[in-house]
């Protein structure tokens, strides 16, 4: 792969500050109430989840540009889910929840999201790493 852009953020734990080397992000980060934290600060899976739904979001747009399909009233939501796994540690799972206009209902609808999932860059890089579900709503 040829990079064309390279992010740089540095984080210390859970508990700690995420800083991206722009200085664009620079937050508290914590684990959130149902891991036991007090839920004060970003923790990792919500930063994935925004990142991953605007990822989708565009990868949607180009892909509705190529197949001339009018994606702009669409949304993307990604919901990460974190829990332990089979060998004991801990896996996530996705689940992309995509609010489309009526005229992408149905079976266009289907056909866009697996043409989009097929080209976002995060989805290329989950794929076969961690179960991602696609919902249209």
């Amino acid at each position: 792969m040829d990079a064309l852009y390279t992010a740089v953020a540095t984080a210390n734990g859970r508990e700690g500050r995420a800083v991206s080397s722009d200085g664009q992000i620079d937050l508290p980060l914590g684990f959130p109430q149902a891991l036991g934290g007090n839920g004060k600060g970003t923790n990792p899976e919500q930063l994935f989840a925004a990142g991953y739904a605007a990822c989708f979001a565009s990868a949607m747009g180009a892909i509705g540009r190529q197949e001339k399909i009018d994606v702009k009233d669409a949304s993307v939501t990604a919901e990460v889910s974190i829990g332990k796994d089979t060998d004991g540690g801990f896996g996530l799972s996705v689940v992309m929840r995509v609010e489309l206009p009526d005229h992408l209902q149905g079976e266009p609808g289907r056909d866009l999201l697996e043409k989009t999932h097929a080209y976002c860059p995060y989805s290329k890089a989950t794929r076969g790493n961690i179960p991602v579900e696609l919902v249209i709503e």
